[in-house]
């Protein structure tokens, strides 16, 4: 029995924002969601409980990493990814064409599916769209995703052509190696690089095909934003209304507040968990780079404005002195307010919809980063 269903709650009148809700077996997922990267069973430098104060509803567990290491099989064995890491709430995991993508040489792509060296010991594996379904069952994650190619940009049009329509062919294999009735839903990813008649041609395919929820892939893979928006603007309008809209690795707060705008119901991405290990920090008035000199002695929080644990306690100039002293608390805390700035982002989004004022909570939005801010 498939415990998944997707409910729509709202729409906005001026543009094509959404708010819905998701429902899985191990709870639901308040739309639109920003989804943080737990790569390895771990969202980094965050224990599974303040990902929950933080109130973090769904996370992304990665198919390549957990298949070279542990293994997926020993995760089923210790009860599967949830209880290997202690998280009860859903897991959304990719297919791992990704990661596998970008070994460049060090893979071989053919009807088949891809062989690949790892980049762990160079040892020889091989993914399929059947293997990584499996995978992704034996860890146990409530969404998973049909296995593509994210094609690299830019691409001549003929190698996007030649992708796509093996894309879509993996994806008819992935819905027919599903084992039904263990309450996942499954999601297929489309492709089509920046060309407009080859993504709809492979919304068509996966129509044809049938998922639980559709994502567009290969996007944020070095296009310009405006290139990436021009895709949003004619892949989204084709995928059903009653199926949630994934767009993956994205992204930037800029790209997911014109995501929203156009219609996309989730979101993950690395920027925010990965820019806090790297000093760089999301606040409302745009990013501040906590190693800068000028923080030394300011004794203000990075964030005036920001409720979460790191701004109520702690200075801008104790941050810069962790990351200056490599401390690992550094860590901790630049993600734990960066990840609460990009849940809340999106949490305002979802009230805004409700109230018929995301037009205007957009516009705030970049009035705020425009100067009238405390950037100093």
């Amino acid at each position: 029995m498939n415990s998944f269903d997707f409910a729509l709650l709202n729409t906005d009148d001026h543009c094509a924002a959404r708010r819905g809700r998701i429902t899985t077996r191990r709870g639901t997922i308040e739309t639109p969601v920003f989804m943080p990267v737990g790569t390895q069973g771990t969202v980094k430098a965050m224990l599974p409980e303040a990902l929950r104060e933080l109130g973090a509803e769904i996370i992304l567990g990665n198919t390549y990493h957990l298949f070279l290491r542990p293994g997926h099989e020993l995760v089923r064995k210790l009860g599967g990814l949830h209880a290997f890491m202690n998280w009860d709430r859903p897991i959304l995991t990719d297919s791992g064409g990704f990661q596998v993508f970008s070994l460049g040489k060090l893979r071989k792509i053919s009807e088949e599916g891809v062989r690949f060296q790892s980049h762990l010991d160079g040892s020889a594996h091989v993914l399929t769209p059947e293997s990584s379904i499996a995978i992704q069952e034996a860890l146990g994650a409530d969404i998973i995703m049909a296995f593509d190619e994210c094609i690299p940009y830019p691409a001549s049009r003929d190698y996007v052509a030649a992708s796509t329509e093996r894309s879509s062919r993996w994806a008819r294999r992935c819905r027919e190696a599903r084992r039904e009735g263990d309450g996942a839903a499954l999601f297929g990813i489309v492709q089509g690089g920046m060309h407009a008649d080859l993504r709809a041609r492979s919304v068509e395919d996966l129509l044809e095909t049938g998922f639980e929820g559709y994502a567009v892939g290969g996007l944020s893979v070095g296009e310009e934003a405006s290139l990436m928006y021009e895709v949003m603007d004619c892949t989204l309008p084709l995928l059903p209304a009653d199926r949630p809209r994934y767009v993956m690795g994205v992204g930037t707060p800029e790209n997911l507040m014109e995501g929203v705008s156009r219609g996309v119901d989730m979101f993950d991405c690395v920027m925010p968990t990965r820019n806090a290990r790297n000093g760089v920090l999301f606040t409302s008035f745009g990013k501040v780079s906590i190693k800068q000199a000028r923080f030394a002695e300011d004794p203000r929080p990075v964030d005036p404005d920001c409720a979460c644990y790191v701004c109520r306690n702690y200075s801008r100039a104790y941050l810069r002195h962790l990351y200056q002293g490599r401390e690992i608390l550094a860590s901790v805390l630049n993600t734990h307010h960066n990840l609460h700035y990009y849940l809340q982002l999106m949490k305002g989004a979802r009230k805004a919809i409700e109230e018929g004022a995301f037009i205007r909570y957009k516009q705030e939005f970049y009035r705020r980063r425009e100067g009238c801010g405390d950037k100093d």
